[in-house]
Protein backbone atom coordinates (compact mmCIF):
# COMPACT_ATOMS: atom_id res chain seq x y z
CA UNK A 1 0.00 0.00 0.00
CA UNK A 2 1.39 3.64 -1.05
CA UNK A 3 0.78 6.39 2.18
CA UNK A 4 0.47 9.90 0.94
CA UNK A 5 1.59 12.31 3.39
CA UNK A 6 1.71 16.47 2.66
CA UNK A 7 1.64 19.32 4.93
CA UNK A 8 -0.75 21.68 6.24
CA UNK A 9 0.08 24.59 3.20
CA UNK A 10 -1.96 22.59 1.37
CA UNK A 11 -4.90 23.79 3.36
CA UNK A 12 -6.21 20.54 3.16
CA UNK A 13 -8.50 19.81 6.54
CA UNK A 14 -8.22 16.90 8.76
CA UNK A 15 -11.55 15.55 7.38
CA UNK A 16 -10.47 16.25 4.01
CA UNK A 17 -7.61 14.49 4.49
CA UNK A 18 -9.44 11.27 6.54
CA UNK A 19 -11.68 11.00 3.32
CA UNK A 20 -8.64 11.06 0.69
CA UNK A 21 -7.00 8.23 2.83
CA UNK A 22 -3.75 10.71 3.11
CA UNK A 23 -2.35 12.67 6.24
CA UNK A 24 -1.31 16.33 6.95
CA UNK A 25 2.06 17.00 8.80
CA UNK A 26 1.12 20.78 10.29
CA UNK A 27 3.14 23.39 9.88
CA UNK A 28 2.60 25.68 13.17
CA UNK A 29 1.44 29.23 13.65
CA UNK A 30 2.25 30.91 16.68
CA UNK A 31 0.89 34.36 17.91
CA UNK A 32 2.01 35.80 20.81
CA UNK A 33 -1.22 34.80 22.88
CA UNK A 34 -0.34 31.00 22.16
CA UNK A 35 -1.16 28.88 18.91
CA UNK A 36 -3.49 28.95 16.22
CA UNK A 37 -4.07 25.69 14.84
CA UNK A 38 -5.42 25.03 10.67
CA UNK A 39 -7.22 21.68 10.94
CA UNK A 40 -10.56 22.59 10.35
CA UNK A 41 -12.59 24.62 8.11
CA UNK A 42 -13.58 26.36 11.39
CA UNK A 43 -9.73 27.31 12.18
CA UNK A 44 -9.34 29.49 8.97
CA UNK A 45 -11.84 32.64 9.67
CA UNK A 46 -10.64 32.13 13.54
CA UNK A 47 -6.64 32.35 12.48
CA UNK A 48 -7.78 36.03 10.01
CA UNK A 49 -9.17 37.34 13.45
CA UNK A 50 -6.50 37.12 15.27
CA UNK A 51 -4.53 38.51 12.32
CA UNK A 52 -6.50 41.35 11.88
CA UNK A 53 -6.30 41.97 15.80
CA UNK A 54 -2.96 41.07 16.11
CA UNK A 55 0.23 43.82 16.05
CA UNK A 56 2.62 41.46 15.24
CA UNK A 57 2.57 38.98 12.59
CA UNK A 58 2.54 35.52 13.64
CA UNK A 59 5.39 33.13 13.13
CA UNK A 60 5.45 29.68 11.36
CA UNK A 61 7.46 26.79 12.28
CA UNK A 62 8.21 23.95 9.93
CA UNK A 63 7.60 20.38 10.85
CA UNK A 64 10.21 18.42 12.75
CA UNK A 65 11.63 15.88 11.10
CA UNK A 66 10.10 13.38 14.42
CA UNK A 67 6.44 14.21 12.95
CA UNK A 68 6.97 12.79 9.79
CA UNK A 69 9.60 9.94 11.73
CA UNK A 70 6.29 8.79 13.39
CA UNK A 71 4.68 7.53 10.21
CA UNK A 72 7.81 6.55 8.12
CA UNK A 73 8.07 3.92 10.82
CA UNK A 74 4.85 2.58 10.55
CA UNK A 75 4.39 2.36 7.37
CA UNK A 76 8.27 0.33 7.63
CA UNK A 77 6.60 -1.89 9.99
CA UNK A 78 3.37 -2.37 7.83
CA UNK A 79 5.91 -2.72 4.47
CA UNK A 80 3.91 -0.05 3.21
CA UNK A 81 5.68 2.80 0.31
CA UNK A 82 5.52 6.25 1.24
CA UNK A 83 5.05 9.68 -1.13
CA UNK A 84 5.44 12.61 0.82
CA UNK A 85 4.70 16.00 -0.93
CA UNK A 86 6.06 18.93 1.08
CA UNK A 87 5.42 22.76 0.63
CA UNK A 88 7.63 24.61 -2.04
CA UNK A 89 11.27 24.23 -0.62
CA UNK A 90 11.73 28.20 -1.54
CA UNK A 91 9.18 29.03 1.37
CA UNK A 92 9.75 26.70 3.82
CA UNK A 93 12.52 24.28 4.78
CA UNK A 94 9.83 21.63 5.43
CA UNK A 95 11.29 19.08 3.03
CA UNK A 96 14.87 18.98 4.96
CA UNK A 97 12.72 17.89 7.73
CA UNK A 98 11.13 15.21 6.06
CA UNK A 99 14.71 14.18 4.26
CA UNK A 100 15.83 14.16 8.04
CA UNK A 101 13.69 11.53 9.01
CA UNK A 102 13.92 9.62 6.50
CA UNK A 103 18.17 9.55 6.81
CA UNK A 104 16.77 8.91 10.44
CA UNK A 105 14.36 5.96 9.49
CA UNK A 106 16.69 4.26 7.18
CA UNK A 107 13.75 2.76 5.11
CA UNK A 108 14.32 2.96 0.94
CA UNK A 109 10.75 2.93 -0.03
CA UNK A 110 10.36 6.96 0.93
CA UNK A 111 9.83 9.23 -2.03
CA UNK A 112 10.22 13.15 -1.03
CA UNK A 113 8.91 15.36 -4.01
CA UNK A 114 9.11 19.40 -3.27
CA UNK A 115 5.92 20.10 -5.17
CA UNK A 116 7.05 23.59 -5.43
CA UNK A 117 4.04 24.69 -4.98
CA UNK A 118 1.64 26.08 -2.00
CA UNK A 119 -2.12 26.51 -1.25
CA UNK A 120 -4.46 25.28 -3.88
CA UNK A 121 -1.46 24.93 -5.86
CA UNK A 122 -0.07 22.02 -3.80
CA UNK A 123 -3.64 20.59 -3.22
CA UNK A 124 -4.11 19.88 -6.89
CA UNK A 125 -0.36 17.94 -7.18
CA UNK A 126 -1.80 16.39 -3.85
CA UNK A 127 -5.00 15.13 -5.44
CA UNK A 128 -3.21 14.39 -8.57
CA UNK A 129 -1.14 11.69 -6.28
CA UNK A 130 -4.12 10.21 -5.30
CA UNK A 131 -5.33 9.81 -8.49
CA UNK A 132 -2.54 7.89 -9.69
CA UNK A 133 -2.45 5.91 -6.30
CA UNK A 134 -6.00 4.34 -7.14
CA UNK A 135 -5.07 4.02 -10.75
CA UNK A 136 -2.89 1.33 -8.86
CA UNK A 137 0.46 3.25 -11.04
CA UNK A 138 3.49 2.34 -8.67
CA UNK A 139 5.92 4.95 -6.71
CA UNK A 140 8.46 5.71 -9.44
CA UNK A 141 6.43 6.37 -11.57
CA UNK A 142 3.92 8.82 -9.53
CA UNK A 143 7.12 11.07 -8.61
CA UNK A 144 7.84 11.37 -12.22
CA UNK A 145 4.41 12.09 -12.91
CA UNK A 146 3.94 14.66 -10.43
CA UNK A 147 7.87 16.31 -11.25
CA UNK A 148 6.31 16.85 -14.80
CA UNK A 149 2.70 18.28 -13.56
CA UNK A 150 4.64 20.83 -10.60
CA UNK A 151 6.66 22.62 -13.33
CA UNK A 152 2.90 23.40 -15.82
CA UNK A 153 0.82 24.43 -12.56
CA UNK A 154 0.81 28.27 -12.15
CA UNK A 155 -0.83 30.00 -9.05
CA UNK A 156 -0.99 33.68 -8.26
CA UNK A 157 -3.30 35.93 -6.24
CA UNK A 158 -4.33 39.80 -5.79
CA UNK A 159 -3.47 40.87 -1.99
CA UNK A 160 -5.89 43.15 -1.04
CA UNK A 161 -3.76 45.84 1.56
CA UNK A 162 -0.20 46.14 1.93
CA UNK A 163 -0.26 45.93 6.03
CA UNK A 164 1.14 42.49 6.16
CA UNK A 165 3.99 42.99 3.55
CA UNK A 166 5.22 45.49 5.77
CA UNK A 167 4.63 43.79 9.42
CA UNK A 168 6.73 40.72 7.34
CA UNK A 169 9.35 43.30 6.25
CA UNK A 170 8.96 43.32 2.95
CA UNK A 171 8.36 46.44 1.87
CA UNK A 172 9.60 49.68 4.06
CA UNK A 173 7.46 50.96 7.02
CA UNK A 174 4.92 53.71 6.07
CA UNK A 175 4.67 52.78 2.46
CA UNK A 176 1.75 50.59 3.23
CA UNK A 177 -0.15 53.65 4.52
CA UNK A 178 0.53 55.79 1.13
CA UNK A 179 -0.72 52.41 -0.64
CA UNK A 180 -2.95 51.38 1.11
CA UNK A 181 -4.84 54.87 0.99
CA UNK A 182 -4.63 54.96 -3.24
CA UNK A 183 -5.75 51.68 -3.59
CA UNK A 184 -2.73 49.67 -4.43
CA UNK A 185 -2.99 46.01 -4.94
CA UNK A 186 0.08 43.47 -5.30
CA UNK A 187 -0.35 41.08 -7.67
CA UNK A 188 1.97 38.06 -6.58
CA UNK A 189 2.93 34.59 -8.36
CA UNK A 190 4.66 31.58 -6.94
CA UNK A 191 7.59 31.15 -9.50
CA UNK A 192 10.44 29.19 -9.30
CA UNK A 193 9.52 27.70 -5.59
CA UNK A 194 9.06 31.39 -4.02
CA UNK A 195 6.60 34.50 -4.04
CA UNK A 196 6.96 37.14 -7.19
CA UNK A 197 5.96 39.82 -7.61
CA UNK A 198 3.66 40.40 -10.97
CA UNK A 199 2.57 44.17 -10.75
CA UNK A 200 1.44 46.65 -8.75
CA UNK A 201 -2.17 47.73 -9.68
CA UNK A 202 -4.73 50.36 -8.38
CA UNK A 203 -7.69 48.07 -7.51
CA UNK A 204 -9.16 44.94 -7.20
CA UNK A 205 -10.70 45.03 -10.61
CA UNK A 206 -7.24 46.03 -12.67
CA UNK A 207 -5.21 42.96 -10.26
CA UNK A 208 -8.13 40.48 -11.50
CA UNK A 209 -6.82 41.73 -15.09
CA UNK A 210 -3.09 41.28 -14.55
CA UNK A 211 -4.60 37.28 -13.27
CA UNK A 212 -6.76 37.13 -16.32
CA UNK A 213 -3.54 38.58 -18.71
CA UNK A 214 -1.38 35.50 -16.90
CA UNK A 215 -4.15 32.89 -17.70
CA UNK A 216 -4.45 33.84 -21.51
CA UNK A 217 -0.78 33.34 -21.89
CA UNK A 218 -1.32 29.73 -21.41
CA UNK A 219 -3.00 26.69 -23.11
CA UNK A 220 -5.24 25.19 -20.05
CA UNK A 221 -4.85 21.38 -19.66
CA UNK A 222 -8.56 20.19 -19.14
CA UNK A 223 -7.28 17.29 -17.65
CA UNK A 224 -6.65 19.54 -14.15
CA UNK A 225 -9.07 21.59 -12.50
CA UNK A 226 -8.94 25.33 -12.34
CA UNK A 227 -8.62 26.11 -8.31
CA UNK A 228 -9.91 29.03 -6.91
CA UNK A 229 -8.62 30.72 -3.57
CA UNK A 230 -9.66 33.57 -0.86
CA UNK A 231 -7.60 34.12 2.10
CA UNK A 232 -10.75 35.35 4.74
CA UNK A 233 -13.89 36.68 2.02
CA UNK A 234 -15.59 33.63 1.02
CA UNK A 235 -18.21 36.11 -1.00
CA UNK A 236 -14.73 37.65 -3.16
CA UNK A 237 -13.55 34.48 -3.74
CA UNK A 238 -17.09 33.23 -5.02
CA UNK A 239 -17.41 36.20 -7.23
CA UNK A 240 -14.17 36.04 -8.68
CA UNK A 241 -14.63 31.92 -9.62
CA UNK A 242 -17.81 32.65 -10.84
CA UNK A 243 -16.51 36.00 -13.17
CA UNK A 244 -13.80 33.68 -14.17
CA UNK A 245 -15.90 30.32 -15.32
CA UNK A 246 -18.55 32.79 -17.68
CA UNK A 247 -15.24 34.58 -19.22
CA UNK A 248 -13.41 31.67 -19.83
CA UNK A 249 -16.05 28.57 -19.78
CA UNK A 250 -14.53 26.67 -17.40
CA UNK A 251 -16.16 23.41 -17.14
CA UNK A 252 -14.22 21.93 -13.96
CA UNK A 253 -13.80 24.42 -10.98
CA UNK A 254 -14.09 24.27 -7.41
CA UNK A 255 -13.09 27.07 -4.51
CA UNK A 256 -10.91 26.64 -1.31
CA UNK A 257 -9.92 28.64 1.57
CA UNK A 258 -6.14 29.89 2.18
CA UNK A 259 -5.22 29.21 5.26
CA UNK A 260 -2.41 30.97 7.97
CA UNK A 261 0.76 29.54 6.50
CA UNK A 262 -0.08 31.56 3.77
CA UNK A 263 -2.62 34.07 4.90
CA UNK A 264 0.36 35.74 7.34
CA UNK A 265 1.89 36.78 4.17
CA UNK A 266 -0.92 38.12 2.37
CA UNK A 267 -3.54 38.61 4.87
CA UNK A 268 -7.30 39.47 4.42
CA UNK A 269 -9.16 39.60 1.39
CA UNK A 270 -6.91 38.18 -0.99
CA UNK A 271 -7.94 35.74 -3.83
CA UNK A 272 -6.24 33.11 -6.02
CA UNK A 273 -6.09 31.56 -9.08
CA UNK A 274 -4.30 27.65 -9.66
CA UNK A 275 -4.12 26.28 -13.18
CA UNK A 276 -2.35 24.02 -15.31
CA UNK A 277 -0.85 24.62 -18.84
CA UNK A 278 -1.16 22.28 -21.45
CA UNK A 279 1.59 19.51 -21.39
Amino acid sequence: MLQIITDSASDITREEAQEMNIFVVPLRIQFEDGECPQETGEDFPKFYERLVQSEKLPTTSQPSPQEYLGYFETAQENGDEVLVITLSSGLSGTIGAAETAKQICGYDKIAIVDSRQAIIAQRMVVEYALSLRNQGMELNSIVKKLEELRDHITVCGVVDTLTYLRKGGRIPAGMDIIGNVIGIKPVIVLEDCVLKPLAKVRGRKAGKKMLYRRLEQVELDERFPVYFGYSSNRKLGEEFMKETIEKYHLKNAALFPVGGVIGTHVGTDCIAISFVEKF
